[in-house]
């Protein structure tokens, strides 16, 4: 069976979950799930980073040791992502002792191989970030590029990863391997970054002690990038059992924030090469999402709690939203009204009604039992069954790479189309008519509610588990593969199917009180 592993970054545990968390994760999981759905032996990766100077000072403010500290916080990740419905495999911790027994091994084989020495280093270092910056690289002298927090002087003996020996191997891969960054205009500034020349990287320290311990030397803790890094060779085997990490391993997809692109793209692969271990696949880096205009802080109190969002709006309407917004790759902006807009018009408008409204003229028409598809077949009954099949093969391209919005794009053209045939075909006029071909237009509006129901399951699994049972599918919708959608005629003529319903409620939202409430319903046609 072929193999798809997919990871999250793993997240820093130095406070509780965000949007920014559930926004990277949502997203693995939905390529998780459409690979499955491809028959495909999924691995699904996601966890903690719980090592560093930022988490043994935060413990350390708090009377805390550093594992009681992340001890704490790991389960509210592990919430969350109960909450959003994330179904993945393994929760890696790098507190685990397999993956501190991985992190020392790589080390080694670094070392014996000629790519670790010991030297001192003198530099410039941001304690949030866990990041090493030249002079040039500083915001008026004294704050880093990449929080724009203040840095401090560090000199200490280090251990050096050879890093510059790679620049050229790296650039002859990014070469050879187009599609191993995206978006492209990332990979761009990934070369360009390469280009201007890269320096030995610092790789342990001695002035905190909450890390792993160098095998060589246990003065030194391992820094924290070099320790992260390997937790997706620790989660699929290394070293132990290399028969699984043969089989998983490259990661086909690593998902990334902007901001840690360099550290997947530039210091990972090199690590890899040192080691002598195949190089990932692909690396997407997703933007950010500020709200009304503004970068998420606490100070400005305008972080988005992605609990109280799903706890109001509902989990499947806030995973549609956060790649249905904004293109995934870009940073996006998040407001309350967006997010009803899409709720009202696309959920509960497009899809909602197209449900309801099908399933309420079969029932009208034909007792809610499936007809035989009799009558002539018009140019316009052709046209819905190719969208369907064509739909199902650009999904198979787009998601497995991350096109996460390309890929709701089509699957919303498609609805679109669907309601647009049920306009022209008409089934109301056909059946004052007496038409024979009333049955064929019925069968195929309830056959595209089949494909639709697979197609939105990725994005949102509760609601089409629902339309699975309400289609009387036989099957869970997680359990559907793409051989029962490469031929239109899926659905048995004879089943008896449920009667309607709402699927997604319009909702009606108050921004001054935050209140959200179930807008009065219509009847449809």
């Amino acid at each position: 069976m072929e193999k798809f592993y997919v990871t999250t970054p793993i997240y820093y545990v130095n406070d509780i979950p965000h949007l920014g968390h559930a926004y990277t994760t949502t997203a693995a999981d939905i390529v998780a799930r459409f690979n499955r759905f491809l028959g495909r032996d999924v691995f699904f990766l996601t966890g903690t980073d719980e090592h560093g100077q930022k988490i043994q000072q935060a413990a350390e403010k708090r009377g805390m040791t550093p594992k009681e500290f992340v001890d704490t916080l790991v389960p509210k990740f592990k919430e969350l992502w109960e909450k959003l419905n994330i179904s993945y495999d393994h929760f890696i911790r790098t507190t685990d002792p397999e993956h501190i027994k991985a992190v020392q091994y790589i080390f080694k084989k670094c070392y014996e191989n000629g790519d670790i020495y010991l030297g001192e280093y003198e530099g410039w270092y941001c304690i949030p970030c866990e990041t090493y910056h030249t002079e040039k690289e500083l915001l008026e002298g004294k704050y880093c590029p990449m929080c724009k927090r203040e840095v401090v002087r560090v000199k200490e003996e280090s251990y050096f990863f050879r890093l510059s020996k790679y620049q050229d191997r790296l650039l002859e891969f990014y070469e050879k391997n187009p599609d191993f960054i995206a978006p492209e205009f990332r990979r761009n500034e990934v070369i360009n970054f390469v280009k201007q020349g890269l320096k030995d990287l610092s790789i342990s320290r001695t002035s905190f002690t909450w890390g792993i311990p160098v095998p060589i030397n246990e003065k030194h803790v391992i820094y924290v990038w070099f320790d992260a890094l390997t937790n997706y060779l620790t989660a699929v085997g290394y070293p132990d059992n290399m028969d699984k990490v043969n089989h998983y391993w490259p990661a086909d997809l690593h998902l990334v924030g902007k901001d840690i692109l360099r550290f997947h793209t530039v210091y990972w692969p090199a690590f890899l090469m040192s080691a002598g271990l195949e190089i990932p696949k692909r690396v997407f880096a997703h933007g950010w999402w500020t709200v009304n205009g503004e970068k998420m802080s606490k100070s400005k109190g305008n972080v988005v709690n992605p609990f109280e969002i799903i706890e109001k709006f509902g989990v499947d309407q806030v995973r549609f939203f956060l790649f249905r917004e904004v293109s995934f790759g870009l940073d996006g902006d998040f407001t309350y009204e967006k997010l009803v807009g899409r709720i009202n018009g696309e959920l509960a408008n497009d899809l909602g009604n197209l449900f309801n409204r099908t399933l309420s003229m079969l029932k009208k028409y034909r007792k809610s039992v499936v007809p035989e598809p009799k009558g002539t077949e018009d140019e316009l009954d052709v046209e819905l069954k190719n969208k369907a099949i064509a739909t199902a093969a650009r999904l198979k391209e787009l998601i497995p790479k991350a096109e996460l919005t390309r890929a709701l794009e089509e699957i919303w053209q498609f609805v679109s189309f669907v309601n647009f045939y049920i306009d022209r075909r008409a089934p109301w006029s056909l059946n004052k008519e007496g038409k024979e071909e009333l049955d064929r237009v019925l069968y195929n509006m309830v056959e595209a509610l089949r494909f639709i129901t697979a197609f939105v399951y990725p994005y949102m699994p509760s609601s089409a588990e629902k339309m699975a049972e309400m289609l009387k599918l036989g099957k869970k919708a997680e359990s559907l593969r793409i051989s029962e959608f490469e031929e239109w005629g899926g659905i048995k003529p004879g089943t008896e199917l449920e009667k309607g319903g709402i699927l997604f409620p319009r909702i009606e939202y108050n921004p001054e009180t935050g209140e959200v409430s179930i807008a009065k319903t219509k009847k449809s046609k």
